[in-house]
């Protein structure tokens, strides 16, 4: 079992705007993202809201998934994952961890990251575009511990570092992985 957690709860700073509900395609940001994980082999979906999450929450409100609250979410990414992962299954083997702001990940890249997990006994899986690094990345359950003590407004960048032999790198030809939108200037870049 794969739980998807959806980090969504950031107040977009740099964008001047709430970018999860702005317009993409026929509906907004955060559902693409949310209907790309929905349309993949993830088994369930948490999504982390915090900033506006009443309004992010409406938009969500058809969606099947589970919706986690961030109080905290002005202390970074990795309140939002520890919120997140207070919600995930028990019988969950690993952790796919998204973001919001990403929404050109299709359902095909997010199922090969979770065969390419299944296939290898690595405890870590992300994709690369040309070289770049880039989300989302699988974290086996073994990494529950480590991720529920992260601080500040970081995600997993320091286990991968900790662990280099644990990870398996994923060549994708998505630049989706790497693309997220965090200034207008992105926004209209990616939609033209």
């Amino acid at each position: 079992m794969i739980s998807a957690i959806l980090l969504a709860a950031g107040q977009a700073e740099r964008m001047g705007q709430l970018k999860q509900l702005m317009p993409f395609g026929k509906s907004t940001i955060i559902e693409q993202t949310v209907d790309n994980l929905v349309s993949s082999a993830v088994d369930e979906i948490i999504v982390v809201v915090g900033y506006r999450a009443e309004e992010v929450t409406k938009t969500l409100a058809a969606k099947p998934i589970k919706l986690a609250i961030n109080p905290d979410y002005e202390q970074g990414m990795s309140a939002s994952i520890i919120a997140g992962l207070k919600c995930i299954n028990s019988q969950a083997q690993a952790i796919l961890i998204a973001l919001g702001d990403q929404p050109f990940i299709d359902k095909q890249t997010i199922n090969r990251l979770i065969e390419e997990f299944y296939k290898h006994n690595k405890g870590i899986v992300l994709p690369t575009y040309q070289g770049r690094r880039g989300h989302p990345i699988i974290f086996a359950v073994k990494y529950k511990e480590d991720l529920l003590k992260l601080k500040g407004d970081v995600g997993g960048r320091e286990l991968i570092e900790d662990n280099p032999d644990d990870v398996l790198e994923i060549a994708v030809d998505s630049e989706g992985v790497i693309a997220d939108i965090n200034t207008l200037n992105d926004y209209q870049t990616y939609l033209s």
